[in-house]
């Protein structure tokens, strides 16, 4: 049987995410953004949380992490260096754990943080990748450097295209909007910020997204197509470079 995913907000842009497996009766939560909407949450669905697997450090993303811990006794997961409020368990690139029958594997993929992890379910075809890599965007370059967040996201883009990304924000609007000052012409783009538009004003959240889908509308991981090299004047330099003065333009972009 399949996996049982529950998304929803936490804080005010923050996701929550629930990944549950019927078969075994085991459910996941990706970070505790905050308490409340989780126990909700897994009240509404009558699920018990096992396990708790934190993407990074930052407050946003483990603030509930104790209150839940305190509630089920939950196994909590996370990367090393980091105070990771009530870790069990360090995970590091290449580790893996079960849930259920579903093997979760581990990537490091720093450059937001430098002890950033995503979780990847290659049977699902899930990939739960906190803020390094958003729908049309990335995260804000914080302890790591441009090249390490690059290759960060290289590694992202090379899971299959049908995987979906469920990220740790509510950032697609305004992410296209600065999509679009760097690949105006791109139609797959205006054509994702129509949708995007049409979702928002209905109520309703612009992820999952895909790898797919990121490849040929997020100018981030696109750093290496000849438009978005012309567009920013960098036509002989690497994608890397060419990310790094997108990255930039972003962390400038109101």
């Amino acid at each position: 049987m399949a996996l049982v995913i529950d998304q929803f907000i936490c804080r005010s842009d923050n996701f929550g995410v629930l990944v549950h497996d019927p078969d075994s009766g085991l459910t996941a939560a990706i970070d505790a953004p905050e308490a409340r909407p989780i126990l909700m949450h897994l009240d509404q669905r009558r699920w018990k949380l096992d396990y708790l697997l934190i993407t990074h450090h930052h407050t946003d993303h483990t603030a509930g992490n104790l209150a839940l811990k305190d509630a089920f006794g939950c196994r909590v997961f996370g990367p090393e260096g980091s105070d990771i409020p009530g870790r069990d368990e360090i995970l590091r690139e290449g580790d893996s754990m079960s849930l259920g029958a579903f093997e979760v594997r581990v990537l490091a993929t720093p450059g937001h943080t430098l002890d950033h992890l995503t979780y990847f379910i290659p049977d699902s075809g899930l990939a739960f990748v906190g803020d390094t890599l958003f729908a049309v965007g990335c995260g804000r370059i914080i302890e790591g450097t441009p090249a390490m967040m690059w290759r960060s996201l290289e590694k992202l883009m090379a899971l299959p295209d049908e995987t979906e990304i469920y990220c740790g924000h509510e950032y697609t609007e305004t992410n296209i909007r600065f999509a679009l000052t760097i690949e105006p012409d791109n139609p797959d783009l205006k054509s994702r910020a129509r949708q995007v538009e049409d979702r928002r004003a209905a109520g309703g959240m612009t992820l999952p997204t895909t790898v797919r889908l990121e490849k040929q509308t997020n100018p981030f991981v696109r750093a290496g197509v000849p438009a978005i090299r012309r567009q920013v004047g960098m036509d002989d330099a690497s994608p890397a470079q060419v990310f790094a003065e997108i990255r930039r333009r972003k962390d400038a972009f109101t």
